[in-house]
């Protein structure tokens, strides 16, 4: 199968289109947490979340606190563009407004007071006109049509980026953005890739997340990453961030004690470095301490911490440079938990592999997947997201 044709089938199979390596970006989005860019389509008829694994803070949306090991409809959503899963709490978009639920008790829901958490979705009050979500650990973000960004939740490393540590119930300004195309997070940091392909990065520094070449530092409203352009792509680990660049290469930087950063070392990174041997990357994606990366060819390279089989090498053996990962169908794109990943087709089914011990693979199995397994019975899955033990795709209704 050519670059062209790869993409093309791809595109078939997600909302988001990848990297266009043939010219500039296209439209692109990142997971670690979740990401997007632009003014999304319309969601298509009946479309909606779906979530599997842990529940304790009503993250399945299913309105109980029951764990559950197979995927299963989030009440009430319909035509849903887009979701994000945070640690514990998760996010949808539908007609530019964003629905919340689970973990409400550091204002991630974006409900206002009393912080409680919330095992049903519920709109976001007094935001509208909303392209893209994206979510940190404990907070949330809105990228809205006229290119500003919004922020809530957790704010005690500044990633809220309005120049203040206190945390946020309902949605605030991140200060001095316009212009932004694309936006992704991290435990306690976020970025912005801009109209001009430059990022800027904002929140907690202390392990060179930022890419300011400033370490240890924090940032409480947003910095550009120095000498950083042509990027089509961002995607946030827990403290480490991956850059996919126009031309199909990736930059990285931040914590690398597991070779999360992907370039042969162990030593953390606070400005970007080149991740060698990738030259066709089309999605990248980051769990918390690994990384993942799907090529032209609908191939997947990992990287990074494996203790829990995250890399999908069979073993659970730290990689420090990309290794190729076997036994995969053609793959489109890719969403990453806190030790899992979940792996779309060109044609919409969906592996994973990694930590399933709360059924967060939606398999019904449980345990360690150290090799990818095939999902049986999910299928037209346009995105996947994954938090703390549980993950929530995109797909349409049964």
């Amino acid at each position: 199968m050519t670059m062209q044709e790869h993409q093309s089938r791809s595109r078939a199979s997600r909302r988001r289109p990848r990297v266009s390596l043939m010219g500039a970006a296209l439209l692109v989005t990142g997971l670690g947490l979740a990401s997007a860019v632009g003014s999304p389509a319309a969601g298509a008829t009946g479309d909606t979340a779906w979530t599997a694994g842990l529940n304790s803070d009503g993250q399945l949306g299913n309105g109980n606190v029951a764990n559950r090991a197979k995927f299963g409809a989030v009440n009430g959503l319909s035509n849903v563009d887009a979701v994000a899963g945070g640690r514990e709490h998760a996010l949808a978009l539908t007609g530019g407004r964003v629905y919340s639920w689970g973990d409400g008790s550091k204002g991630a829901l974006g409900q206002g007071t009393p912080l409680s958490d919330r095992s049903t979705p519920t709109v976001v009050p007094n935001l509208t006109g909303v392209a893209a979500i994206t979510t940190g650990h404990y907070s949330s973000y809105a990228l809205l049509t006229d290119g500003t960004v919004r922020a809530w939740g957790y704010n005690a490393s500044g990633q809220l980026g309005n120049n203040s540590t206190a945390m946020q119930s309902s949605p605030v300004t991140v200060s001095g953005l316009s212009g932004v195309k694309q936006i992704a997070a991290g435990r306690d940091m976020a970025m912005a890739l801009m109209n001009d392909g430059t990022v800027r990065t904002w929140g907690r520094g202390t392990e060179g997340e930022l890419g300011n070449g400033a370490n240890p530092t924090t940032q409480r409203t947003p910095v550009t990453v120095p000498t950083l352009t042509g990027v089509a792509q961002l995607a946030g680990g827990r403290d480490h961030v991956l850059a996919l660049m126009n031309d199909g290469s990736i930059r990285a930087w931040g914590q690398n004690t597991y070779g999360q950063v992907g370039n042969g070392t162990t030593a953390n990174q606070n400005r970007p470095v080149t991740v060698p041997g990738i030259t066709t990357a089309v999605d990248v994606e980051a769990g918390a301490e690994f990384s993942v990366a799907v090529l032209a060819d609908g191939s997947v390279r990992t990287w990074g911490r494996s203790n829990s089989g995250q890399l999908g090498q069979g073993n659970t053996q730290t990689h420090t440079s990309p290794v190729a990962v076997t036994g995969l169908p053609a793959i489109a794109q890719v969403g990453c938990g806190r030790a899992h990943v979940l792996a779309i087709t060109t044609t919409g089914d969906l592996w994973g592999w990694g930590l399933d011990n709360y059924g967060q693979l939606g398999d019904r199995a449980g345990g360690t997947r150290s090799r990818p397994v095939h999902i049986a019975g999910v299928t037209g899955v346009e995105e996947a997201h994954g938090g703390y033990g549980y993950s929530v795709i995109l797909r349409p209704a049964a």
